[in-house]
């Protein structure tokens, strides 16, 4: 069991390893962005299913509360909380309209839509990032593999080039606590 767990940490250490090599210009750019969208009054909305759904709302809470430093709120919103907005959708319409739904109430020209999708395929987020895409908000998706259709359609892709699950999510939460990180630096710290 020791060699498995010992195993396991290496291929984790890898896929972050392999996330940083690839994707670190597109990291750093993605953080100026957010910084850019909280300085002029707009909003993240987060979302994904499952595991990525957990994400959406670790990160919104590190926004919103604090992350590694005090500083004033930013507005970040998870669309994976409201259990009656969420039950109420998929039951009268889709499940696939989940977060497209909500996309359409909340978000607002200049906000910045992020959807989280392990293989990039998820229907319910696909949806909401068109729709956002083409109603003038700004579009990121966190994804692994090859990205799937999800890398086809939002303006800043994040994919953790490797295919095991866990690593990817593993990965995820790797690129959400750097870009908290460097937000809060952006705005208030040693990056103004």
């Amino acid at each position: 069991m020791k060699e498995f767990l010992l195993e396991k940490l290496n291929h984790s250490i890898e896929a972050k390893q392999k996330l940083v090599e690839t994707q670190s210009e597109t990291i750093i750019a993605l953080a100026k962005l957010m910084a850019e969208i909280f300085q002029n009054g707009n909003k993240l909305l987060i979302f994904g299913n499952g595991g990525s759904a957990a994400d959406a709302q670790h990160m919104a809470a590190e926004f919103v509360n604090r992350f590694m430093m005090d500083r004033a709120p930013l507005a970040a919103i998870a669309l994976t909380t409201d259990t009656s907005n969420l039950t109420s959708i998929g039951n009268d319409f889709s499940f696939d309209e989940i977060f497209v739904k909500q996309v359409q109430a909340l978000g607002k020209p200049g906000d910045l839509v992020m959807g989280i999708s392990t293989s990039g395929n998820s229907p319910n987020v696909i949806q909401a990032i068109r729709y956002a895409a083409s109603h003038e908000m700004k579009t990121v998706v966190l994804t692994g593999g090859t990205g799937g259709h999800l890398a086809e359609l939002a303006e800043i892709v994040v994919n953790v080039p490797v295919t095991t699950t866990p690593h990817i999510q593993e990965a995820h939460l790797f690129v959400e606590h750097v870009l908290c990180w460097l937000v809060d630096e952006i705005l208030f710290g040693k990056f103004r």
